[in-house]
């Protein structure tokens, strides 16, 4: 691969549109294909990002492909479906998961990629799309070393942590397992704001005594603000990709197999609150969930 690779992308949504806005403007070319939302196509094709039309067409003129969709199903179809990224990949080409996935379905898909002579590292994501713009993610990788030093100084575009966890697979297992620690402690963030609720105790108070101590954390700052003051964008999560995410590590620690008892609990109470129709909201809406579960007026 040379010292300026060709790059494509798939799935330009909160996430992908910064990653590859600054993978462009960092000097690379860019090849995007469009999928539902014309938006950030546009802004990156104004930017000087071509735009190709099907996935397929964008492999064959990449030396690097990355896919950044919901989660497995989604990256399982970017690469089998007819037009599909494996039938253009070309030997020697990376293909790059930024996407939260199932470990099974991740070394299944390796599989096939290496089968097309491709190379394939899961590179999942943390942090929240206000680092994506600003390229400050941080980066999970899982794969090949060799790989991954190739393909190092195109994640420092947008990237300002990189952890490598291990072979193909591993970075998606440790994603799905801090996931599970930030959720759960976003769950029980606000389960304890809808018990002060419920029982009359001042939220300014709880989230001065809770700051001061060992129940601080970023969940609790970013709950804080939609409490306190109806800002819900501190957490640009949706709660039905949480409830996602969960099944996830709940199935993965089905599979190795786990005792996950908090796990499951965790994933039912985002399941809960999907299924009564906060799912397409930010994670902060998980107050009104629990509020309006417990009889309370939504929004408190």
């Amino acid at each position: 691969m040379s010292n300026k690779p060709r790059i494509g992308f798939v799935g330009l949504g909160l996430m992908g549109h910064g990653i590859a806005k600054n993978i462009l403007i960092k000097g690379n070319s860019l090849t995007v294909v469009a999928h539902r939302n014309r938006k950030p196509i546009d802004d990156l094709t104004a930017r000087g990002a071509r735009e190709a039309p099907s996935a397929a067409e964008l492999a064959r003129g990449s030396d690097v492909v990355f896919i950044c969709v919901t989660g497995s199903p989604e990256v399982e179809d970017v690469l089998r479906h007819r037009g599909g990224v494996l039938e253009g990949l070309s030997p020697g080409t990376i293909v790059a998961d930024c996407s939260t996935a199932e470990p099974e379905s991740t070394l299944r898909m390796a599989a096939l990629v290496e089968a097309r002579g491709g190379r394939f590292v899961d590179t999942p994501l943390v942090r929240t799309p206000k680092e994506a713009e600003e390229g400050r993610l941080a980066v999970i990788t899982g794969g090949d070393e060799a790989t991954l030093t190739e393909l190092r100084p195109v994640l420092d575009c947008f990237a300002e942590v990189i952890v490598h966890a291990g072979p193909v697979g591993a970075a998606h297992k440790l994603k799905l397992i801090a996931n599970f620690l930030a959720l759960a402690n976003a769950a029980a963030v606000a389960e304890g704001l809808v018990s002060a609720m419920k029982g009359g105790v001042d939220l300014k108070a709880l989230v001065e005594v809770a700051q001061s101590g060992g129940a601080d954390s970023v969940m609790l700052r970013r709950f804080a603000r939609y409490a306190l003051e109806g800002d819900d964008t501190a957490a640009k999560f949706a709660i039905a990709t949480a409830a996602k995410d969960l099944r996830y590590y709940t199935h993965m620690a089905e599979v190795a197999p786990i005792a996950a008892f908090l796990g499951e609990a965790v994933h039912q109470t985002y399941q809960v609150a999907a299924i009564a129709g906060y799912g397409e909201l930010y994670l902060p809406r998980m107050i009104d969930a629990l509020a309006q579960l417990n009889g309370l007026r939504k929004g408190g």
